[in-house]
């Protein structure tokens, strides 16, 4: 979803915790990159609560929810309309599933404010055959058992299935399960590969 669908900056999520916790930029990064608990919300292991308050601990603050969910969602710039429309054409021609990283905070953030200010819909996975999230499955990429349960659960051949992804790790991943990949390093590209659809 991010960096393919979804339009994202991660450096706007650490810009607001630094302004939120008054710790400048490079250390709120390295506490980001370095804090296990990252990973562990987007596998479901942490719930929403926990990991708030493993903000406020990691960053010294002392803040409503609401104020984390800003900055936790200043990263999600949103999705460009004509991205919306190009997987509605595709799900005409092809089976179209959508494998995320992803958390409770984001996706409800994804579906409430960002998709239904542009389409006055509430739910993304409507975009997709099926739609499979990180939290929900207990698993996350670039772990190889994420791309092996998507796989399975519907049937699909590794060597005939595309995987589109903007982190080159998640990438090798999938090439590693014979999935044929391609990786997306500038947001635009998914319009390249499927400009016949468009």
């Amino acid at each position: 979803m991010g960096g393919v669908i979804l339009d994202l900056s991660v450096d706007h999520t650490l810009s607001a915790f630094s302004q939120l916790s008054k710790i400048d930029k490079d250390t709120v990064k390295r506490i980001f990159g370095s804090s296990p608990e990252f990973d562990l919300y987007e596998k479901g292991l942490l719930d929403d609560g926990e990991f708030r308050n493993f903000i406020r601990t990691a960053y010294n603050v002392i803040v409503a929810d609401h104020e984390i969910d800003r900055c936790w969602n200043a990263m999600l710039l949103g999705i460009p309309l004509v991205k919306l429309n190009l997987l509605k054409r595709l799900q005409q021609s092809y089976s179209v599933f959508l494998l995320s990283n992803t958390n409770n905070i984001h996706l409800d953030y994804i579906n409430n404010t960002i998709l239904h200010g542009i389409t006055g819909e509430r739910l993304l996975d409507n975009y997709f055959h099926k739609a499979y999230y990180s939290q929900r499955m207990k698993k996350r990429k670039p772990e190889p058992e994420i791309f092996i349960q998507v796989l399975e659960e519907n049937m699909l051949v590794p060597s005939q299935t595309l995987f589109l992804d903007d982190n080159a790790l998640n990438i090798q991943s999938a090439d590693k399960v014979g999935i044929k990949t391609a990786h997306i390093t500038n947001p635009d590209l998914v319009l390249e590969i499927f400009e016949s659809f468009i």
